[in-house]
């Protein structure tokens, strides 16, 4: 099932964690980890934000993702199923 996951990191923490030059790399091996297809970086509510696009097979699978960004970030995590057009399509 695909998902939206929304990662919402404090003002503090995003300072320190955008001062870390492995940083971008971090974050890419993450993208590739979870096999995203897209990631997006935006500002909602005054925070730093993320969110990927992953497919989860199964439930099992959410901690895998959610834990890298509480743990490493300090991230506020959200999952939110998702449908494509064609989804909706045939459910309606």
């Amino acid at each position: 099932m695909r998902f939206l996951v929304r990662a919402q990191i404090s003002t503090e923490a995003g300072n320190k964690m955008v001062k870390n030059p492995k940083f971008l790399q971090d974050l890419e091996n993450y993208i590739k980890k979870v096999n995203a297809e897209a990631a997006y970086f935006f500002e909602a509510g005054g925070d730093r934000t993320f969110a990927f696009i992953v497919n989860l097979e199964s439930a099992d699978m959410i901690p895998d993702t959610a834990e890298p960004l509480f743990q490493d970030l300090g991230a506020k995590v959200e999952f939110h199923p998702v449908m494509l057009f064609e989804d909706l399509r045939k459910a309606v």
